[in-house]
């Protein structure tokens, strides 16, 4: 009959003290590193893994440079109480980066983030289309006692995110014509803000990142909030991906006031409305209704369709 040992952390515990008693020192320091390696090596995987964390402002954000190492607080799937606004890097495989960039911008009412479904979901998805992702954690105008003005300290943010971005092309290998932003909800706010207000670089600026522009080049914008929204959109506004359900009472008249203002300006706008969807469906991954489910199959033939996933080829001239 077969026996079986079966090895415990006592047994572990055990061998380290036998070892301890009966091995030469120098033998007994070599299993003492190897042990401590083993032991470490969950944590090191960890802290491997996680990503990158980018202040928007080394001191923390001007005004405020005081309040920039009070903790945020989150729970579940929200993150809140941000007072040292960031960026979070998430990569794409090496073998597939194509050097387009998003900056997400994540709904939940200017009172929290909606910071799993809205910002680490979609950045996953367009990190397996080849895109480097920035989740963007804005100040929130409406957190409890904030200090803080959604049209002054959200849109300040935005647009230190989006020069932020371009300062890092090199590091990252980006495109520079190839980075927009993506809004869900209170979000699409931050994006319009940021797309449609004054973006233009400062050449006085003594920053040197505020002086590069904020402009994105596409936009993507996921049942955005009613507000900012521009009454005059201009004919060379970013190139634009719009999406909600008809039955959303808060934002799908968003999408709809937009798309208007595009088609107004002959400016390039893709707009998609389902029958039914409501608000904050994320991602579609929670959804039983199929066209909501599959709906970032349909941001995937966009970002093809209009040359963000690779570079525009140049047309070539033949001569008559």
């Amino acid at each position: 009959m077969k026996s079986y040992y079966i090895f415990t952390k006592a047994h572990l515990h055990q061998t380290f003290i036998i070892l301890y008693l009966n091995i030469h020192p120098k033998i007994m320091f070599k299993y003492f590193k190897t042990l401590a390696f083993i032991l470490l090596l969950p944590a090191i995987l960890h802290a491997q893994n996680e990503p990158t964390v980018i202040p928007l402002w080394p001191k923390g954000a001007p005004g405020f440079e005081n309040r920039r190492n009070e903790p945020e607080q989150a729970k579940d799937y929200w993150v809140k109480n941000i007072h040292n606004p960031s960026l979070t890097v998430f990569l794409p495989p090496k073998d597939k980066a194509n050097g387009a960039a998003v900056v997400i911008c994540p709904g939940g009412g200017h009172r929290l983030l909606v910071w799993t479904a809205e910002g680490v979901d979609p950045a996953k998805f367009l990190n397996s289309l080849g895109v480097t992702v920035f989740v963007l954690k804005y100040r929130l105008g409406r957190d409890t006692l904030s200090p803080y003005k959604i049209e002054v300290h959200a849109r300040e943010d935005g647009l230190r995110a989006m020069r932020l971005v371009r300062s890092k092309a090199a590091e990252y290998g980006l495109d520079t014509s190839r980075i927009g932003m993506m809004g869900f909800s209170a979000g699409g706010e931050v994006v319009d803000m940021t797309a449609f207000g004054p973006n233009k670089p400062d050449p006085n600026a003594a920053d040197p990142i505020d002086r590069l522009s904020a402009m994105p080049k596409f936009l993507i914008q996921i049942y955005p909030g009613p507000l900012f929204i521009p009454d005059v959109v201009q004919h060379d506004a970013p190139t634009l991906f719009l999406l909600a359900a008809n039955d959303d009472p808060c934002c799908s008249i968003s999408l709809i006031q937009l798309l208007e203002r595009y088609r107004a300006a002959k400016a390039p706008v893709e707009a998609h409305l389902f029958t039914q969807g409501q608000h904050g469906f994320n991602m579609g991954y929670r959804s039983k209704l199929k066209s909501v489910s599959s709906w970032p199959q349909r941001l995937a033939d966009w970002l093809s369709d209009n040359n963000i996933l690779q570079p525009e080829k140049p047309k070539v001239m033949h001569a008559q």
